[in-house]
Parts: C-alpha cells; sequence; structure tokens
C-alpha cells in the first residue's frame, strides 16, 4: 500500500484533532476578559529598542485593564508577556509547533499549544479587543494583513488595529497609498484608515481603552462600519 493509499482513511481522524485544538481553545480563553493579541518578530533581542517598546506597549496595555495575548515565543512575543506580567494581568501565550524558533517563554501565566496555524489564528481574532503589531516578519505580516481584511470587508473582526514604529511600517504604508490605492484603485481610500501607526506606547493603550469604552466587545462580531483611527494623519 502505498503513502498516498492510506490518506483517505487517515485524513478524517485530523478532523479531531483540529477539533480538540479549538475545543481546548474556547474553553481556556472564554473567561480572559478584555485581551489585546500583541504580534511581533521572534527575532528581536533583549535591550533592543523594539523589544523595550514591545514589553512598556504591553505593560500600559495591561494597566488599561485588558489580557495580552502572544505567540509565547521569544523576541517581540517574550517582550510583551514580560510586560503584561509586569502590570499584573493574564499573560498568555498561544504556541505553535515549529521546527525552529519557537520556544515558549517564561513570561506566560497561560499557555496553550497548537499545531494547526489556522486554529491558533481564530484565537487570536477571536478574543481580541485590539491587535498591538510590532516590527517583524512573514508571520507578523500575516496577522496584520488578516485583521485588515476582515475589518475591510466588514466580516467578524472589529477592533482598532495599532502598528509600533513609524519608521518600520513607513515604507508599506507609503506602498499601500502610492501603488495599492492610488496607482490601481485595488483599495478605497478609507481602507487606508482601519490601522494606526504611532511610536507611543501610552498613545497605543488610549486607542485601544478609547475603543473598548465606546464600542464594548471586540473580536468576532458584525460591525456598524468602519471607524477611523488615523491618528490624525
Amino acid at each position: 500500500m502505498t503513502e498516498y493509499s492510506k490518506l483517505p482513511t487517515e485524513e478524517p481522524w485530523r478532523i479531531f484533532r483540529i477539533m480538540a485544538e479549538f475545543v481546548e481553545g474556547f474553553e481556556e480563553l472564554a473567561n480572559i476578559g478584555p485581551a489585546v493579541s500583541v504580534f511581533g518578530s521572534a527575532r528581536e533581542k533583549p535591550g533592543s529598542h523594539y523589544y523595550q517598546l514591545a514589553e512598556e506597549t504591553a505593560y500600559l496595555v495591561g494597566k488599561a485593564g485588558f489580557a495580552v495575548m502572544t505567540g509565547g515565543g521569544g523576541g517581540i512575543m517574550e517582550a510583551a508577556n514580560k510586560g503584561a506580567r509586569r502590570a499584573g494581568v493574564k499573560s498568555i501565550g498561544l504556541n505553535i509547533e515549529l521546527p525552529h524558533e519557537q520556544v515558549p517563554n517564561p513570561y506566560q501565566t497561560l499557555s496553550l499549544h497548537f499545531r494547526y496555524f489556522f486554529c491558533r489564528k481564530v484565537m487570536f481574532v477571536k478574543y481580541a479587543h485590539g491587535f498591538i503589531v510590532m516590527p517583524g516578519g512573514y508571520g507578523t505580516l500575516d496577522e496584520f494583513s488578516e485583521a485588515l481584511l476582515l475589518i475591510q470587508t466588514l466580516k467578524q473582526a472589529y477592533f482598532p488595529v495599532v502598528c509600533m514604529g513609524s519608521e518600520f511600517w513607513k515604507g508599506l504604508v507609503d506602498w499601500l497609498k502610492k501603488e495599492v490605492q492610488e496607482s490601481h484603485q485595488y483599495i478605497d481610500p478609507e481602507d487606508l484608515n482601519v490601522f494606526t501607526v504611532c511610536d507611543e506606547p501610552q498613545k497605543a493603550a488610549d486607542i485601544i481603552r478609547e475603543f473598548h469604552q465606546t464600542n464594548g466587545r471586540g473580536g468576532y462580531r458584525q460591525p456598524p462600519g468602519i471607524r477611523k483611527w488615523t491618528d490624525g494623519q
């Protein structure tokens, strides 16, 4: 029997593994209260500018009354969990099985482990009242772009998205405006308003806190429309 001939009998059992990840995630996260998901590179070193920025931002988000969720690894994820731990709020890590780079950091007060990226991504959105997006690579950009899509299309996601570090994000924002919006009109001008770029941790925390006070529950819901969060730009 070839390897491929076994697939029809093995694939249905994969559904149960997927269901188990969803069930565990829903049970563990259902009562965490308002939370903010923080994304960023696993390769940032302790003491670096963006590591410190992530820690301080997560600390102030925590002091504003939000739990903090990260991917549970090192770098920016570690910094954000560290800041949340320092603030005395729930510090959640949604760890993923990877062949490299994913060693759970020690600052998590709740640690979940996922085999499937798509199960993990549902948790980041479902229980989020805001996204903090620090500088990062493909994984960070994936979470960022998916959030923008869900908000832009009025599909489920409804919360502020804050990109920290204007120097890092400037090139992408300029490209979105010039090429994607103006030159090709692949998006509308107001689609550029579904995220904010800022450099001040307190401002990021204030944006999420004020949005929550005005709109209540974030995460999966049908919004009445796109709110403008452009930080005056």
